[in-house]
């Protein structure tokens, strides 16, 4: 039916198609690829909606209370209540939403009762008294490093004396930031750790053979590096300028401005030391990534030089042979003029044979030594001969 209306308001096509009987039914290969393209849109349409749900207006999240206590997992908390409640901006929940797995630009905002901090996979929102934790497409709930992350993240805002260790003086969201950095920061070196490993093994095989596949490795392992360069370099750009901005860093003492007090532009050496304490860290990772891209460079530059000097040899050995081939040509010129029969008294004497081949042969002699020599010449010229020549 639905065939047969499209024509009728087609009426070019309605004429040719007007065979085309009522009880038609296209065939099932149809069908079934039309049911696996409504399936894939459903299931894009789902990893795209991960993170948050557009018919009901909410965010999946996970809420510690001041006690470290976590919530129910993946709470959804509408955008309102974040906004009037929590008094998040909506380009912060902007942000969030298109948020992925393999964001590289890191972020930390100071607001006015909250901190947003934007770092690898995890994005929180950490307030005086609770965090909350958005969840990030692509990071289980269910893996070991997002448990491991929690219960660390829960001992920590707990602050209770275990083992023998004393409580941290530092207030709940200097705790809350310290847990999210050191997560990050271990991430991070287990990620150079591998592709460190991975680096070096290529190199060392590279010293022994160069073949198409270890090149394929190298310049994949490369391109990984470099994107690894490139994150680890903006979380230390990001911790480098909000050192450099007192306002924010002051701004940051959530408990002190909720219980009154206000502190100086000055006066925020807890929390500039934790910011350097872990910008040291990153800097040491840029530096060891930075010095293994090197290698990789220098390995590249090696390999390009044995190349060309390949290149160069196969080159010269055509040169050779090229030589050898008009010398050749020039005892083979003579040989075709005695070739065509024609009376030059030559061939009535006993040495002619001897005399003709002899000169053949020191003129191809000839011809092939003093090429050689030439050839020899361009392979030793530097720049201070060619200098002097033109002097």
């Amino acid at each position: 039916m639905l065939l047969h209306s499209v024509l009728r308001r087609a009426p070019f096509l309605y004429k040719r198609a007007s065979c085309i009987p009522r009880s038609f039914s296209w065939p099932r290969r149809f069908e079934s690829t039309s049911n696996t393209a409504v399936l894939l849109q459903k299931n894009l349409a789902q990893r795209n909606n991960a993170l948050y749900n557009d018919s009901n207006d909410t965010l999946r999240c996970t809420i510690l209370d001041s006690q470290g206590n976590v919530g129910t997992p993946s709470l959804e908390v509408k955008r309102e209540d974040l906004i009037s409640m929590h008094g998040m901006l909506p380009r912060d929940l902007r942000k969030i939403e298109k948020s992925r797995k393999k964001d590289l630009v890191p972020i930390l905002l100071v607001r006015e009762n909250s901190i947003f901090i934007s770092l690898l996979t995890i994005r929180a929102l950490v307030k005086c008294d609770t965090v909350i934790l958005f969840d990030s497409v692509g990071l289980s709930l269910e893996s070991r490093a997002h448990r491991t992350f929690l219960n660390d993240l829960s001992l920590r805002l707990r602050n209770q004396d275990v083992n023998g260790m004393t409580r941290d003086p530092l207030p709940y969201e200097f705790r809350a930031l310290e847990s999210i950095f050191v997560c990050a920061l271990s991430n991070l070196t287990a990620e150079m750790k591998v592709h460190l490993t991975v680096t070096r093994g290529i190199l060392q095989d590279l010293e022994y053979s160069i073949t198409r596949d270890k090149l394929r490795f190298l310049l994949v392992q490369n391109k990984k590096l470099s994107q690894f360069y490139k994150k680890t370099s903006l979380m230390g750009e990001m911790i480098d300028d909000l050192l450099d901005q007192d306002d924010d860093l002051c701004e940051m003492y959530l408990s002190s401005k909720r219980a009154g007090k206000f502190r100086d532009e000055k006066d925020h050496a807890e929390i500039e030391m934790l910011l350097e304490t872990y910008y040291a860290h990153v800097e040491e990772i840029v530096q060891t990534i930075g010095s293994t891209i090197s290698d990789v460079r220098t390995t590249e530059e090696i390999i390009n030089i044995i190349l060309d000097s390949n290149r160069n040899q196969l080159m010269l050995l055509g040169l050779r042979f090229s030589i050898g081939l008009l010398s050749m040509g020039g005892a083979l010129y003579v040989a075709s003029l005695y070739g065509m029969n024609l009376e030059n008294y030559i061939e009535d004497g006993n040495i002619g044979f001897l005399l003709v081949t002899t000169v053949c042969v020191f003129s191809m002699s000839l011809i092939f030594i003093y090429s050689i020599r030439q050839l020899h010449r361009l392979q030793k010229m530097t720049l201070t001969e060619s200098s002097k020549g033109k002097a």
